[in-house]
Parts: structure tokens; sequence; C-alpha cells
């Protein structure tokens, strides 16, 4: 089959990482695969080499008019994907998977992926939102909770079809790039995607108030952080009331793509509290390392890790279980954890999306 995979960022974004990671594995089933994305600030590729089995369309997207609103830059950019996918694209596949709301947008009836779903008040944002969710003529979610909550708002089946992890790349990590983190940070907790209201940024940074008071030397280290919104305020209300705990937080920003897995590796615990998720790749990928994870007590997070995490819901809570999870080793837990990462397989993932694929060769709305 010829098959798009549509993405809106080049990014190192969740969303973006599945894109990629699926497009290597359909391919290396022998399927023909175009990756579509828009090229933000003058991007010409993505943020990690891809294989040369997936073809690359990169479109330009120019930055925007100074002050232009984050509505007014999903509108642009849905007309540019559309635009130059329209041009040269929509009629040359079999089967055209969108990953995003932008990229839904852009191609109108496709295979819709929902990693999870957003409640915006933006009129811009939600229309968008909503048109994303009810155009495409089938839908895949990555957890049942997701797909659960899919079907009881819009009425929309969905195929549940679980994330891979690159399981080998974390569990792998040689002692010397480790050594190097450690060295550079000494004992840390970890979270990865930046600071952000969807990832509990500001619960977790009152956690580490609180946990830093019992363990002084333990830093809390921030990777990660792209995203198309505009989070300046969120981000000045936390760095406020970082200095009002009186603790500084390493941000790291964006990690180079080689160095990540061994940054997650050399952490005494990864931190994921997100208020929102779909699936939680970055929590997967530390239980490949064999880190202890401690994650919002979330259902769908309940489903997705079970007893291979630690759970919590406050602030308070995190502390106390990130705390426990800093000294209180738990071998069954950690073997529990990478057992369940190297369960999932991008392997695994691309058989499903074929067979689906093939299922819809006669749904209205296929090419």
């Amino acid at each position: 089959m010829k098959i798009a995979l549509l993405s809106y960022s080049t990014k190192p974004r969740g969303g973006v990482v599945h894109t990629l990671a699926l497009a290597e594995a359909l391919a290396a089933a022998g399927e023909d695969v175009t990756v579509w994305s828009l090229g933000r600030g003058g991007d010409s590729g993505f943020f990690r080499p891809v294989d040369p089995s997936v073809r690359v369309r990169i479109v330009p997207f120019p930055d925007g008019p100074p002050g232009e609103s984050v509505g007014a830059r999903v509108l642009r950019s849905i007309e540019t994907l559309g635009a130059a996918f329209a041009a040269t694209g929509a009629g040359a596949y079999d089967i055209v998977h969108a990953q995003d709301c932008i990229s839904a947008n852009a191609v109108g009836r496709c295979v819709r992926t929902v990693h999870h779903i957003d409640h915006f008040t933006t009129p811009e944002l939600a229309a968008c939102h909503e048109r994303a969710l009810v155009e495409p003529y089938a839908h895949v979610c990555v957890s049942r909770t997701v797909a659960d909550e899919l079907a009881d708002g819009w009425s929309l089946p969905a195929r549940v079809i679980a994330n891979g992890v690159a399981y080998e790349r974390f569990a792998g990590t040689e002692p010397a790039a480790r050594d190097r983190w450690k060295n550079r940070l000494g004992r840390y907790v970890l979270t990865v995607g930046g600071i952000e209201p969807r990832k509990g940024s500001l619960d977790l940074l009152e956690a580490y108030g609180t946990l830093r008071a019992r363990h002084p030397g333990v830093k809390l280290v921030i990777a990660g952080g792209e995203t198309l919104f505009d989070y300046r305020d969120y981000r000045a209300r936390w760095e406020a009331r970082a200095a009002e705990l009186g603790v500084e937080p390493v941000v790291l920003g964006a990690v180079p793509d080689d160095e990540l897995p061994a940054l997650v590796a050399a952490a005494d615990a990864f931190a994921f509290p997100s208020v929102k998720e779909g699936f939680g790749l970055a929590a997967m990928e530390a239980l490949a390392a064999g880190v202890p994870l401690v994650v919002r007590d979330l259902p769908v997070l309940r489903e997705v890790f079970d007893s291979a995490a630690r759970f919590a819901g406050t602030p308070e809570e995190l502390a106390a279980e990130l705390g426990r999870a800093l000294t209180e080793p738990d071998p069954a837990r950690r073997a529990a954890g990478r057992e369940l990462a190297a369960r999932h397989t991008w392997r695994e993932a691309a058989r499903l999306h074929v067979e689906l694929y093939r299922s819809l060769a006669g749904v209205r709305g296929a090419v």
C-alpha cells in the first residue's frame, strides 16, 4: 500500500516520535510510506534522521506576523499543509493517516489517530478539534481509555493500537554516556515534556519543594518542551513559584535525540504528573531504561502501566511516592516495568495498522 502519515511538526513531541517510529516500522514491513509535516522555524527535516526507506515531505512554514495568535497560527498551519498536500499528494495514496488535529483538518476525510482528547476554549481551536474528530472515516486510539472517551462523547468507534517503544535504545545505553549525565547533574528526578499545563508542571514543582526538604541533594531535571502553544503566562507562574519555594530546577529544554536515552537511564526516578495523556510514551521509555516511575493517578495511566508504576494524585502524594522511589529499591516492580516496555514493539503496532488499513479498502473515503 501507498501510505501517507501526516504530522504537524518536525520537533520531538510524543505524537511526532510516534509518527516516525510507525512509519519506519511500516516501511520495514514492506509498505510504501511517506511522512508529511510542516517545517516550522526553517526546519528542512525532523529532529532525528529518518530511515531512508521512508519518504519525507517537509512543507515550509515561515514565521507569522508579530503578535500572531495561537488560533491564527493553527488556521495558517492547516491552510499551508492542506494546500501542499492537495497540490502534490492527495490522490497518490491508498491510505491517508493524520496523527493530530492540524493534519486531520488539512486533509479532510482520513484515518485519524486520537492520542488524547483536548478541550479548548479558543473558538478556532475548538472548531478545529471537533472537525478533526468527526470528519475522519476511521479512528485509532493508543489506549482503551481514550477510545472509550471518544465513544462516549462522540459515538465514534476506534481501533485500539498501543504505542511501541524503542526498547533496546533505552535499555541498552552505554555506561559512559550515563556517567556523563550523572557527573553533570548528580542525583536527579527527571521529567520529559517541558513546562506546560497538560504536563502538570506546577504540581511537580510543589512536590519537588517538599521532596527537596527531605532529600536536599536531589535535583529536578526537566527536558523537552517544544510546543505549538504559547505557555509564557504559565511558565511565568511556574518560575515565580519556584522562587517562592526556593528551588532551582534544571531546565534543559530540547535534548539531542542521541543523548536522550542516557539522560533517562541515568535518572534516579522519573516523574510523569500529566493531567491529560493518551498513553505516556516518555514514561514507557523510562521503564525500558529500568528507572522507577511515578505517574499521575489517571485511568489511562492505570490502564497502561498497572503494577509497573507508582501512582499519585496530589503534589503531597507525588512527593511521597518520589521519595519512596528514591529510597526503597523495588526489583520486582523494575522487572515488571522492563517486561511491560519490551512487550510494546513498533513491529506489532505496524502489523495492527496494516491489518486496519486493509480492512478499510472498501470504506467510503479511502482511495
